[in-house]
């Protein structure tokens, strides 16, 4: 089965998803995820969707959820790279994302995970 890969960068988990999402690959992503936040106690998690041309309603949950359970377990989550399409689906679909912060690229995203972990 493939899998999208999780890196580390310090306390941080870094996925970048360069693949068509479906269902299957969602729910292994959601999974490795938060298995990886607890096994390297990570602060942060930075989502890259650039890739992305299309979100579906169940992705978008997926993220939206992801990001809870990743609150859940002390980590803050930021997605970045969202492409305007993307972001119209999003709002079509009355997803707002609760508990997700975005920025534009990675740079500004791992700023924010950066301040959080400030406070």
């Amino acid at each position: 089965m493939e899998r999208i890969p999780i890196l580390r960068l310090g306390d941080c988990l870094i996925v970048t998803i360069q693949v068509d999402m479906h269902d299957r690959l969602a729910i292994a992503l959601q999974d490795d995820l938060t298995e990886r936040i607890v096994k390297e106690s990570a602060k942060g998690v930075l989502i890259d969707i650039s890739a992305l041309d299309v979100v579906d309603s169940f992705i978008g949950r997926m993220i939206s959820n992801t990001a809870a359970m990743a609150m859940v377990l002390d980590a803050q989550t930021v997605v970045v790279g969202m492409q305007p399409s993307v972001a119209i689906t999003l709002v079509e679909l009355g997803l707002t994302l609760s508990g997700v912060r975005t920025a534009l690229n990675v740079e500004k995203g791992m700023a924010l995970l950066k301040q959080r972990q400030l406070r």
